[in-house]
């Protein structure tokens, strides 16, 4: 069943509002009628099962069938720190990211980078970087939509950094059982927490070229802990990836140990 993710604001107590883009697919390509069903989410609190009451130019008007639960996100909230790749493989990060669980991604300059950034285009790159994410949300069936930030620099990403629970370096020349310890570690204090507070862990990944050995020393003065992902070199893509799907294992969301 197709799914939208709208505004709160449109998001009434027995009738919701699908415009823009949404209702546009809604009304061109499903070429839905009334009487049809969908399911509708504010990406905080609230999702719905909706009946389609009328349809017009961008504008969808449903009513509110039954309220759904929201039980489709990991426990824990994991950053994706990308460095930025060549051509469009941060696009991949991000669609497959949120299709696994990522909850915000953080591309970021590092030294080896070879991206030349264009602040012209800067915009439009992000607001196609939000657009795939949102897009891959509703087609995993995810209660939230990932956040996308703006491209920080190396500096700004290790401030960054301090706000996560635990942040993790993927360095070639590590152990990778440390990052299953390092995973177990960080997990283990959501029963610690009174207040019932989401863990949020941080998988910061290089570019083609990796890190180099000064970055990984700043990162680690930033309170980071550098990680290995395996004893096979990994794409900067595929890493972000691999690291994800471990982290959201070992927290019990693919059936690790909890």
């Amino acid at each position: 069943m197709q799914r939208y993710f709208i505004h709160p604001d449109e998001f009434a107590d027995a009738v919701v509002t699908i415009t823009g883009d949404d209702a546009h697919h809604l009304i061109r390509v499903m070429r839905a009628k009334p009487g049809d069903t969908c399911i509708v989410s504010d990406g905080v609190s609230r999702e719905a099962l909706v009946r389609i009451r009328s349809l017009e130019d961008r504008q969808v008007t449903a009513d509110i069938v039954d309220r759904l639960p929201m039980e489709n996100e990991a426990a824990v909230d994991v950053w994706i720190a990308q460095s930025l790749p060549k051509g469009d493989k941060m696009e991949l990060v991000i669609q497959k990211g949120t299709e696994i669980g990522a909850v915000r991604f953080l591309p970021f300059v590092s030294e080896r980078t070879v991206v030349q950034l264009d602040s012209k285009k800067e915009g439009k790159r992000l607001e196609r970087w939000q657009k795939i994410a949102k897009e891959a949300a509703e087609q995993a069936h995810r209660n939230r939509v990932p956040a996308v930030e703006s491209v920080l620099s190396w500096k700004e990403l290790l401030r960054t950094a301090s706000e996560a629970d635990a942040a993790w370096i993927c360095y070639e020349k590590q152990d990778a059982q440390q990052l299953r310890r390092a995973i177990r570690e960080a997990v283990s204090k959501r029963s610690n927490r009174a207040d019932g507070s989401r863990v949020k862990l941080m998988l910061i990944v290089g570019p083609e070229g990796g890190f180099g050995e000064r970055e990984v020393s700043e990162a680690e003065a930033a309170g980071c802990v550098a990680v290995g992902l395996g004893k096979r070199i990994l794409r900067t893509e595929t890493a972000a990836m691999v690291g994800l799907t471990c982290i959201l294992y070992e927290s019990g969301e693919m059936g690790g140990e909890q």
